[in-house]
């Protein structure tokens, strides 16, 4: 399992926190929708570092809370991943409009999604209690995809 821990900065805290995490972790804050390495912006005021133990120094800087029991992740990856996600996001996840290092937090058929980009496709994030929800929908997406010979 990865490690996910949210960083939500203090009250004028966002360039020390950056500052922080680039010296602990190698990434800065990144802008909304994107991601700096394994730092990904989750919504407003609020970014998910991926992996490692979060340094002890960044809690000077911002509400440092674990949420790795909390998500879900499905990775789609390969051929007609693209189309399936199609079917299921009001997002143009093309290559040109969603580049590598963006991130969107959006909806997934009626539930709250973060997605971005991973080798070879989308890792999709979405809260624990949906999980089941999650892989039904992503399922029937891919067999319709399948079904209509859209991949490619």
């Amino acid at each position: 399992m990865t490690r996910v821990t949210a960083l939500m900065p203090k009250p004028g805290a966002r360039a020390a926190l950056s500052g922080a995490l680039k010296e602990a972790h190698g990434c800065s804050l990144p802008a909304p929708n994107r991601r700096s390495g394994p730092c990904l912006w989750a919504g407003r005021d609020t970014f998910f570092l991926f992996g490692a133990d979060p340094a002890p120094d960044l809690e000077a800087h911002a509400a440092v809370t674990d949420q790795s029991d909390a998500w879900v992740m499905l990775d789609l990856t390969g051929e007609g991943a693209e189309d399936v996600l199609a079917r299921l996001v009001p997002v143009d996840l093309r290559p040109n409009a969603f580049p590598e290092d963006a991130t969107a937090r959006t909806l997934c058929g009626h539930m709250n999604v973060l997605i971005h980009r991973v080798e070879g496709g989308y890792r999709v994030m979405a809260f624990r209690s949906m999980a089941r929800t999650l892989w039904h929908e992503i399922a029937d997406a891919m067999a319709g995809v399948a079904a209509r010979g859209e991949a490619g």
